[in-house]
């Protein structure tokens, strides 16, 4: 059938094809906007690609996108916002009381990798989501508000989305969903399930004897690592198939004619949910505090907050697979099934995308690049590379689109933002 100007076949196995709930009025407009931005943001884009810069030190970046912003009508925009050097917040406001839509821009790279998780492209597709959603809103005289969240540091721990929403930023803009995306080569999709980490640093205190004069005297902090890393081990047989432990010893002692009275090893921990992992990483701290208990040793745990497991919005995940699906051209590899329970798509990484997702509805979806030629996945050279060409720039645009239309949709679909609401708070509720 023909809708707006574009010619809709559902594709066998496409079981969202036909999902088609709310309005595609406004594809055309949001299709032509992006298209016409798209000059202006290949050179931006590109920039920020290659010149790659580390968490919170993205000065480049933060300076490139908010000059651009700036550019567009209609929009206020504030650098090192809430006291973050390289955040920045966009606002576009319509003036009339509606729902407030937001996108988040990741900027940050990776050391030695560069953009091999492609955040140029996340930037690039949440910038483009963002304008387009507030020229429609403009044109079409849409009530509500469109907020672009720069969100540093999303590389390591403590990322910028968690800062923000522990400084208020989400709270102070009366934000009610948040959109974003990620780049890899073998999903498109909406509903992004991610893993929940943390990061355990251990720490063993003895008391240091001659291993042959007087050992007696010692209290051997090797020991008590190498009983819990044991201990770990033995753990394993009772985990579930979402765990992953991960231990590096980090200091093993010192000379071998001693008994050693320092030792310290770092822990990871990856489960699929945040309360999985409260009961993973007690099940791990007590095997760790078991080998200071057998040998006398003290014992320090620095627990170093990681992310939680991200939980996407089914509502605005069917919008988002609507407009996808409906744009021409649609890649593959096709979406899952955005009514079925079990079609989630899970990624073995996290994001602090994921704790976004607990404060709010949220979307994180993912896309498929033209992969480089050893196929490499994100966090590869080869990635990085990929996530420079224009396939890949063309590609972040099509996301933009569809987040464009997901946003707004919920700014012009009354009684859409309450089943958004609703669904967050039943999944929620079954977490």
């Amino acid at each position: 059938m023909e809708k707006d100007g574009f010619i809709i076949v559902p594709r066998e196995g496409d079981k969202c094809s036909s999902q088609y709930n709310g309005s595609l009025e406004y594809l055309s407009d949001i299709d032509n906007f992006i298209e016409s931005l798209g000059e202006s943001l290949w050179p931006l884009n590109k920039f920020i690609h290659d010149n790659p810069e580390l968490a919170f030190r993205e000065h480049k970046a933060h300076q490139a996108l908010t000059d651009f912003v700036r550019s567009q009508e209609s929009w206020q925009v504030t650098p090192s916002a809430y006291g973050i050097e390289t955040a920045w917040v966009a606002v576009c406001d319509s003036g009339e009381p509606g729902p407030v839509v937001s996108f988040n821009v990741e900027m940050d790279a990776l050391p030695v990798l560069g953009h091999a998780c492609g955040h140029n492209l996340i930037a690039t597709a949440s910038l483009a989501g963002g304008l387009a959603t507030a020229a429609i809103m403009k044109q079409h005289g849409l009530a509500g508000k469109v907020v672009l969240f720069g969100t540093p540091g999303e590389e390591g721990y403590g990322g910028g989305k968690i800062r923000l929403l522990e400084r208020g930023a989400y709270d102070s803009e009366g934000v009610d969903i948040s959109l974003i995306s990620h780049p890899g080569i073998l999903h498109n999709s909406a509903l992004v399930r991610t893993t929940a980490f943390t990061r355990l640093g251990v720490e063993y205190f003895g008391k240091a004897a001659h291993v042959s004069k007087d050992p007696w005297t010692g209290i051997n902090a090797l020991d008590a690592l190498v009983l819990s890393y044991n201990a770990v081990s033995a753990l394993r047989q009772q985990t579930m198939p979402g765990d992953v432990i991960g231990i590096a010893i980090t200091n093993g002692g010192e000379a071998t004619n001693v008994v050693h009275a320092y030792t310290a090893c770092v822990c990871m921990l990856h489960t699929n949910n945040a309360s999985r992992l409260e009961i993973l990483q007690d099940k791990v701290s007590a095997c760790f505090r078991a080998g200071a208990e057998a040998t006398g040793a003290k014992i320090k745990i620095n627990i170093t907050q990681g992310y939680k497991d991200h939980v996407p919005n089914r509502v605005l995940a069917t919008s988002y697979a609507k407009y996808w699906n409906t744009l021409p051209d649609v890649p593959d590899p096709l979406p899952p099934t955005c009514g079925d329970q079990q079609q989630f798509t899970w990624v073995k990484a996290s994001t602090d995308q994921g704790d976004i997702s607990y404060a709010m509805p949220s979307v994180n979806a993912s896309f498929a690049i033209p992969p480089g030629p050893q196929t490499g996945q994100p966090h590869s050279p080869d990635f990085e590379i990929a996530s420079g060409t224009k396939g890949a720039f063309v590609r972040a645009l099509r996301v933009g689109k569809a987040l464009a239309g997901t946003a707004v949709d919920v700014l012009a679909t009354p009684g859409l933002l309450g089943e958004i609401k609703k669904q967050w708070e039943q999944d929620m509720d079954a977490i």
